[in-house]
């Protein structure tokens, strides 16, 4: 006879996020001193817009080329771009819910039916009393493409703002991250 045991149940992220998913780059997608570096910051902000001190922010880009060194890129992995881009980020919120990651805009990708999707991070959202992870997208502001993007485009007028992360001086953007309440992010399922 074979004992078994029970399922665990789902639990939410919880407070012991950062012990077990840092890595040592963090949030250097390129390494410091990279020619073109941006930094995109914000806050994270719960359903009562109270700052998420022990969250953490997980980015995906394509480099500035549109190509990703990996190999789902379904035109095949490509070498960097720019020397040392990791096309990966990851942020842990502080005390006050800020993140940063500090990378190199991203060229943009194709998409179906020869359409063009506009450089975009892809984002993964971790936190307290979310069972699994929440997925959004950033676009920079100041991108003419965000125009003809066809994920963006399908998103309600009134609430593409959730994604374009707004210019907050030279070479830095900015864009609050809501899980919920009335100014909440829009999150896409996939």
């Amino acid at each position: 006879m074979t004992d078994r045991l029970e399922l665990t149940p789902s639990q939410t992220v919880g407070p012991y996020l950062s012990l077990g998913l840092t890595w040592p780059e963090g949030a250097d997608v390129v390494p410091p001193g990279t020619p073109g570096t941006i930094r995109i910051s914000g806050v994270l902000h719960d359903g009562a817009g109270t700052p998420v001190p022990d969250g953490m922010i997980e980015t995906w880009q394509a480099d500035p080329a549109g190509r990703f060194a990996h190999p789902d890129d379904p035109r095949g992995a490509a070498e960097p771009s720019v020397p040392g881009f990791l096309g990966f980020g990851r942020c842990n919120t502080d005390p006050e819910g800020r993140w940063e990651i500090r990378t190199v805009r991203p060229g943009p990708l194709p998409a179906e039916n020869g359409a063009v999707e506009a450089p975009h991070l892809d984002v993964s959202v971790f936190a307290r009393g979310l069972l699994d992870r929440v997925v959004t997208r950033i676009y920079l502001a100041d991108d003419p493409a965000n125009d003809a993007d066809p994920v963006l485009n399908s998103v309600p007028a009134e609430r593409r703002d959730t994604l374009v992360a707004q210019k907050d001086g030279e070479g830095v953007y900015r864009l609050d991250i809501h899980l919920q309440g009335p100014h909440e992010t829009v999150f896409f399922t996939v």
